[in-house]
């Protein structure tokens, strides 16, 4: 996994997954990702410390890009560049 500088606000979609559990946070990103163009960048925000397995592995499975992602105090950011 290649991981890109990415400023915070190079994004075109936001997702807030905040208080969900495993699977929402990725169902919801699926279905935000589909809604965007190629090229197009989703920053999804999570609390739920197993998103960081999921989001990886659903990356590299989907053919989407993880430019970056972050973990502080109790939340998860991912900028994800769609395929």
């Amino acid at each position: 996994m290649t991981q890109q500088p990415v400023p915070d606000t190079a994004c075109d979609a936001e997702l807030d997954a905040v208080g969900l559990a495993c699977p929402m946070p990725l169902l919801k990103a699926k279905l935000e990702l589909n809604r965007l163009a190629s090229g197009q960048v989703l920053m999804v925000t999570a609390t739920d410390p197993g998103s960081q397995r999921d989001f990886r592995s659903f990356a590299k499975l989907a053919g989407h890009t993880l430019l970056r992602e972050e973990a502080g105090e109790g939340l998860y950011r991912y900028w994800f560049r769609k395929a």
